[in-house]
């Protein structure tokens, strides 16, 4: 019989403590960003100007969100040993793949804000609002997701219920990020990630030896509490249905991620490598760690709380740890979701100050002071319809895979955009909405997988395999090797894949937007007679506040610049 642990919560006023001591602290370093004048684009991003200490502790601590430490933790509890593996070492590779993109991309568009604003540029407005409109709705179920972890988080920790625990924590991170918008978020990320990988270092091992240490394996095992499947390392049972979906939706997530996205274009061009490898290792280490709790509470026979798997990570800690140790655990999960709920916040409200109203109206039209009013109005609006729609309790892990998926639709025609003169807007605009025609039915099994439509789901989930292969080839070793890379991947899985892949909606629901995408957006763009001169994108994205160019020459001067003092600019290479 799976066992019932009974959670030892902190009392009300150690929590309310702890948030106070959070929040108010992270509330005291945003305050101490000063401006003489409201400057637009450094609330967006920071002056494109961020050293190295900074720029990778954010981005470390914006992908170590807190659904990626409940979704990691699921992962083992579902899948066993292999989870965790399969959700950490995929998302940290992914991490490094953005890195070649992102330094074409900070080549093309040195001065940009989004990267929907870049597509702007690049085609026009069509293409623009889609990619604007995905990273909305991608934000926003982020946002939701990490408030539904920090109200779990509260409810199994405290006297508070979920409703209560919600409020807070969108009330805390509000509260500090409203005001100096994304610099806030990247000088915050330096304290909080320091904070969680210290907790981590000291929580997991902790854990597990309360837990029986190596014992408890072998008793799970005799115990029945796991699968031969759940045992291995080299589970088929994980990677299909965990570790495959997660490559190609984590891959959109580097892509058409804006949260991502600011921070490429926040950070000094000459630091992009060093500031995405040190977020690789940071966030694979953390994150398949932290995972190991659900293997343990899997291996004990430990039933979630409520049947709610989202409740098993503050379960644990709160049943394994002492007093101490147990606040120390409440603050890395606090530090991990507000780290990147905080991210959200400065993303949606980037995307409505420069895609919605800035090219609008235009650039040299644009007003900065109306920018960051309609920038702050955008964090309330968003923050309240995160909390309307975390009442639901999703599931985080399947609201992650679902979001990464739909970005699969972008993916290629977004890539190809920045290096293929012959893109036109029509071919990205009709390759997104085919491959969202085609992801929807497969991914909710509207259609039967069944006949002539299984079949050409499973060929059109092939050739998907060789699209995600290819872009990861491109990035690093140019056209040639992609191409022959895609070509081989193909060949070597069709005849594995056909009769098979039917039986994985979620897994042929990505591969088929990639390889729909593809296949429309190259179709339409091969015969075509555009020559797009990439030049033009640096004139028509760009600081609206024009008082930006002039603090970006001389940052020694200004005391709120966000760069360490080691990673000023000096002489380069």
């Amino acid at each position: 019989m799976p066992l019932d642990t009974e959670a030892t919560p902190l009392g009300i006023g150690a929590v309310a403590l702890l948030l106070a001591l959070f929040y108010g602290g992270t509330l005291l370093m945003s305050l101490s960003i000063r401006r003489r004048k409201e400057n637009a684009d450094r609330y967006m991003t920071a002056g494109n100007n961020i050293g190295f200490g900074i720029s990778a502790a954010s981005m470390t601590a914006t992908w170590i969100w807190a659904s990626s430490m409940y979704a990691s933790v699921t992962a083992g509890y579902t899948y066993g040993v292999s989870g965790p593996i399969h959700y950490g070492l995929w998302g940290a590779l992914m991490i490094l793949f953005i890195y070649p993109f992102g330094r074409r991309i900070r080549t093309v568009a040195p001065r940009a804000h989004t990267l929907a604003e870049v597509m702007y540029a690049r085609h026009g407005r069509s293409s623009q609002l889609m990619l604007a409109g995905s990273n909305v709705l991608g934000s926003l179920i982020s946002l939701t997701s990490n408030f539904i972890a920090g109200g779990a988080l509260i409810a199994v920790l405290s006297p508070l219920n979920f409703g209560a625990g919600i409020l807070v924590v969108a009330g805390g991170v509000l509260l500090y990020t409203l005001w100096s918008g994304f610099r806030a978020s990247v000088l915050t990320d330096f304290a909080q990630v320091v904070a969680m990988l210290g907790a981590a270092v000291v929580v997991i091992p902790v854990v597990f030896f309360a837990a029986g240490g190596p014992g408890m394996f072998e008793a799970g095992v005799a115990a029945g509490h796991v699968t031969p499947q759940q045992e291995s390392f080299f589970s088929s049972e994980a990677f299909m249905n965990q570790g495959a979906p997660y490559i190609a939706a984590v891959l959109a997530y580097a892509i058409g991620n804006q949260t991502i996205a600011q921070r490429l274009f926040a950070v000094r061009e000459d630091l992009i490598r060093p500031t995405f490898v040190t977020a690789t290792v940071g966030y694979g280490a953390t994150v398949i760690g932290i995972g190991m709790l659900g293997v343990m509470a899997l291996y004990l026979g430990i039933d979630p709380m409520g049947g709610d798997v989202n409740n098993l990570m503050p379960q644990m800690v709160s049943t394994y740890l002492g007093p101490v140790l147990l606040a120390v655990a409440f603050l890395m999960i606090i530090g991990s979701l507000s780290s990147t709920a905080d991210s959200d916040l400065s993303a949606l409200s980037s995307i409505v100050m420069a895609d919605i109203y800035g090219q609008s109206v235009g650039r040299r039209a644009a007003d900065p002071r109306t920018m960051l009013l309609i920038g702050r109005l955008t964090m309330i609006v968003a923050t309240a319809a995160a909390l309307y729609f975390a009442t639901s309790q999703f599931n985080i892990l399947d609201l992650l895979v679902f979001v990464g998926a739909l970005w699969g639709c972008l993916v290629f025609p977004v890539i190809a955009s920045f290096y293929w003169p012959k893109v036109t807007n029509a071919a990205f605009t009709v390759s997104v909405l085919a491959a969202l025609a085609f992801f929807l039915p497969v991914r909710f099994g509207w259609l039967p997988a069944v006949g002539a439509w299984g079949l050409a789901v499973e060929l059109l989930a092939t050739i998907g395999i060789g699209v995600v292969l290819g872009i990861m080839a491109f990035g690093f070793f140019g056209l040639r090797p992609a191409v022959m890379t895609g070509t081989l991947a193909v060949a070597v899985s069709a005849p594995f894949t056909f009769f098979f892949l039917r039986d994985y909606e979620v897994l042929s629901g990505s591969l088929v937007a990639y390889a729909v995408s593809f296949l429309v957006c190259y179709l339409m763009s091969v015969r075509s007679g555009q020559d797009f001169d990439f030049e033009r994108i640096q004139h028509v994205t760009g600081n609206f506040d024009d008082t930006s160019t002039a603090e970006q020459e001389d940052p020694d001067e200004d005391p709120d610049d966000l760069v360490l003092a080691s990673d000023r600019p000096g002489p380069r290479s």
